[in-house]
C-alpha cells in the first residue's frame, strides 16, 4: 500500500478511490455490487455467513469479474435486519438468510428480477418497498453527518474511506492555525454528544497553550442500557472518529490519542485497530503527516464496561491503571487530566461530528437544528416500539415524530405511556410531551435530558415504579462506591422502591425518597450520583397515582409487580385445552367441573397459592384467555 506523504498524493488517493467508490454505487452495464451488513446486530443474526455464501456463489457461478460483495456498517434498522443491497438499483433486501443468498443470484444478480418477498413490506400500505430511501423509517433521518459512509463504504478498507472523504477535514485543518481550528468548531455551535452537551471548541479551548505533553481522548464506553450509537459508529466508519481526533489533537497541541472502549465491543476494537495500522502503513497515522510538523499516534485502551467511566475522570483514571474512580474537580482535565497532563475528552459522536465540521465547513453543519443545539443526534431507538434501531435525525425532530414517523408507533396496538430519555441519568416524558423539541434545553425543561443517545419506549404494559427500580438496581450495579451520598443514598432509594414493588410500602416511604434524592443529587461527587435519583423523581412527577396505588392500596395498576398481581383464566374464553396446564413449571394450574367451549373438556383455574407467576401460562394460550389482574 502506497504511503501517503503530502497533500497531493491524498487528493491523488481521493480521487482515484472515488471512482473506485462510483463504480461500487453506479455499477456500469452489467456489473453489480452486493454489500451486507457488517453491524453486531446483523453479524448476530449470521450476516458473515450471508457474506460468505454470497462469495461462494459467486465464484461457484463464475461470477468474479461482474459481482463484487463487501461488507458495510450498520444499517440501523435492526428490527429488519440482516440487510443486503444491491447497486446499482438501490435494491434492499431484509431479514436476509443464508438460505436465500441462491435465490437472490438466481432471481436478481443474474435474472435481473427483484425477490419480491425479500422487500420491506410498508405496514400501513402493505406495499413492497425497493429502495431505501423510499422506506418512512429512514425519510426524516439525515444519516450523513455522524453516520456518514456507514452502510455504505466497507469499514474494513482504508481506501474506501478515503474515497468518501476521509481525511480531507483534516488536511483542510492543518491549513489553518490551532486558534482558527477552534473556532471553527465554536463557530459550528457543536457540543459534546456524550451527554452534559458542552460546547466542543470550548473545551478545546480550556487546555494551557504551552508546551509539553498534551492528549486526547476519545470515550467509546457508552454503558447506557440499551445504547449502542458509538459502537455502530466505530464498526461503519472509524476513520471518520480517528479523524475526528486527530483534528482535535492538532487543535490543542496534542500528539497522542487514546481511544477508550469496552472491550464488550469486540467488532468494533478490532475495526478500530485494523484501521490504525492501516493508517499507520500509508502514514496518514504517526510523524510529520501529509508533510507537516504535526505528528499523531494512536492508542486503543479496553475498558470493563463500568458505567462510571463515562465520567471523563474516573475515565482517565482506568487509562492510567488504576481503579475507574472520579477525581475532584478542580482541576479539570483541560489543565490537569491524564498522568498530570493537559487532556480533552470527547465521545466517538462528537469527534466523528468534528470530521464533518471541518470537511464541510462550519456553516454546513449550522444550518442544521435550533437556534440552542445545531446538527443532528443519533438516537439508540428500544423498547416498546416498532422500529427498533439506530437513528440519526436533525435536531428540533419531536418526540412525536421520533416515535411515530419513524419508529412506527407502538406494537399491538398498544397505548403509548412514556420514553426514557438520557438513559439512567435521564427521565421518563409522557404524552403531553411528544411534541417536544430534541435539543439539550427542550429536554431538560421537559424534565429529562439528551443524553448520550438512549430512546427507550414504554406502553401502557409497563409500571413505572418498576422502571424507576429497574435504573435504580443498575445505578447502585455501577456506583464506584467512593462518595457515600451516591454509595449509601442510591441503595436505601433501592431499598425503598423494593419494598413499594413488594406491596409492603406506606406513606412515609414517599417522603423518605424525596429526602433522600435531594441528598444523593446535591451531595454526590460526580454526575453518577447528582443524576442517579432522575428516573425516579421523572417518575413521581409524571404518574403519581401510581406510586399512590402501589403505597395506599397495595396494587400494581399494570399488573407488573408480581407481590400485587395474579394470573386469572376467564371461564367464559377457556377452551380447556390444557396447553397453559402443561406449561406450568410447579403444577397448581387443574380443571374446574364447568364445561369449556371445547365438547369434553373443562374450564381450568389456577390455584394463586402455588403459582410462581412464571407467565408461562399466559404465554402459551392460544386463545387469550389468561389475563393478569
Amino acid at each position: 500500500m502506497n504511503k501517503i506523504t503530502n497533500e497531493k498524493e491524498l487528493t491523488e488517493r481521493f480521487e482515484h478511490c472515488g471512482k473506485c467508490l462510483e463504480k461500487k454505487f453506479h455499477c456500469e452495464p452489467g456489473y453489480r455490487a452486493i454489500v451486507v451488513c457488517g453491524g453486531t446486530g446483523c453479524l448476530s443474526a449470521d450476516s458473515q455467513g450471508i457474506m460468505d455464501r454470497f462469495n461462494e456463489v459467486i465464484k461457484e457461478k463464475g461470477l468474479q469479474d461482474k459481482v463484487t460483495c463487501n461488507v458495510v456498517g450498520c444499517f440501523g434498522f435492526c428490527s429488519q435486519g440482516p440487510f443486503v443491497k444491491i447497486f446499482p438499483e438501490e435494491t434492499l433486501y431484509t431479514k436476509v438468510k443464508v438460505a436465500d443468498v441462491d435465490e437472490i443470484i438466481e432471481k436478481d444478480i443474474i435474472g435481473g428480477e427483484v425477490v419480491d418477498r425479500l422487500l420491506f413490506v410498508d405496514p400501513q400500505t402493505k406495499e413492497h418497498v425497493q429502495k431505501q430511501n423510499e422506506i418512512n423509517f429512514y425519510k426524516l433521518q439525515k444519516r450523513d453527518i455522524a453516520l456518514h459512509g456507514n452502510s455504505e463504504i466497507n469499514p474494513e478498507d482504508i481506501d474506501e474511506a478515503i474515497g468518501y472523504g476521509a481525511f480531507q477535514g483534516l488536511n483542510r485543518a492543518l491549513h489553518m492555525t490551532r486558534e482558527e481550528v477552534i473556532d471553527e468548531v465554536l463557530k459550528s455551535g457543536l457540543r459534546g454528544r456524550g451527554g452534559a452537551g458542552f460546547p466542543t471548541g470550548k473545551k478545546w479551548s480550556f487546555v494551557p497553550k504551552t508546551d509539553g505533553p498534551k492528549y486526547m481522548i476519545c470515550n467509546g464506553d457508552e454503558g447506557d442500557p440499551g445504547a449502542f450509537m458509538d459502537r455502530s459508529i466505530i464498526e461503519g466508519n472509524p476513520c471518520a472518529v480517528i479523524e475526528g481526533m486527530m483534528i482535535a489533537g492538532y487543535a490543542i497541541g496534542a500528539n497522542d490519542g487514546y481511544f477508550y472502549v469496552r472491550a464488550e465491543y469486540p467488532v468494533a476494537v478490532k475495526r478500530l485497530s485494523n484501521a490504525i495500522k492501516k493508517l499507520e502503513e500509508i502514514g496518514l497515522l504517526g510523524d510529520h503527516i501529509l508533510g507537516t510538523d504535526f505528528s499523531f499516534h494512536c492508542h486503543i485502551r479496553l475498558g470493563a464496561g463500568a458505567f462510571v467511566c463515562g465520567e471523563e475522570t474516573a475515565l482517565i483514571n482506568s487509562i492510567e491503571g488504576k481503579r475507574g474512580m472520579p477525581r475532584p474537580r478542580p482541576p479539570f482535565p483541560a489543565v490537569k487530566g491524564l498522568w498530570n497532563c493537559p487532556s480533552v475528552v470527547n465521545n466517538v459522536e462528537t469527534l466523528a461530528c468534528v470530521s464533518y465540521i471541518l470537511r464541510e465547513g462550519w456553516e454546513k453543519f449550522a444550518a442544521i437544528g435550533t437556534a440552542d443545539t445545531k446538527g443532528t443526534k443519533v438516537f439508540a431507538l428500544g423498547g416498546k416500539i416498532n422500529n427498533v434501531g439506530l437513528v440519526e435525525v436533525p435536531m428540533g425532530t419531536t418526540l412525536r415524530q421520533l416515535i411515530y414517523d419513524i419508529g412506527g408507533g407502538i406494537p399491538n396496538g398498544k397505548k403509548f405511556k412514556a420514553i426514557q430519555t438520557g438513559g439512567p441519568s435521564g427521565g421518563c416524558l409522557t404524552e403531553k410531551d411528544l411534541d417536544t423539541p430534541i435539543d439539550f434545553g427542550s429536554l431538560v425543561a421537559a424534565g429529562s435530558m439528551m443524553g448520550s443517545g438512549g430512546a427507550i419506549v414504554m406502553d401502557e404494559d409497563n409500571c413505572m415504579v418498576d422502571v424507576a427500580k429497574f435504573y435504580m438496581t443498575f445505578i447502585c450495579d455501577e456506583s464506584c462506591g467512593k462518595c457515600s451520598p451516591c454509595r449509601i443514598g442510591t441503595r436505601r432509594c433501592l431499598d425503598i422502591l423494593t419494598k413499594i414493588c413488594d406491596g409492603k410500602g406506606e406513606e412515609k416511604d414517599i417522603q423518605d425518597l424525596k429526602e433522600l434524592i435531594d441528598v444523593v443529587r446535591n451531595n454526590s461527587l460526580c454526575a453518577l450520583g447528582q443524576t442517579a435519583t432522575n428516573p425516579i423523581v421523572s417518575t413521581m412527577k409524571a404518574f403519581p397515582e401510581e406510586y399512590e396505588a402501589h403505597v395506599k392500596d397495595h396494587k400494581c395498576p399494570a399488573h407488573v409487580c408480581k407481590n400485587m398481581m395474579e394470573y386469572y383464566i376467564l371461564p367464559d374464553k377457556c377452551m380447556g385445552c390444557g396447553l397453559c396446564q402443561r406449561g406450568c413449571p410447579v403444577g397448581c394450574i387443574s380443571a374446574t367441573d364447568l364445561p369449556a367451549k371445547i365438547p369434553g373438556k373443562f374450564v381450568l383455574k389456577i390455584d394463586a397459592s402455588k403459582c410462581v407467576k412464571c407467565g408461562n401460562c399466559q404465554a402459551g394460550c392460544r386463545f387469550n384467555s389468561i389475563i393478569k389482574r
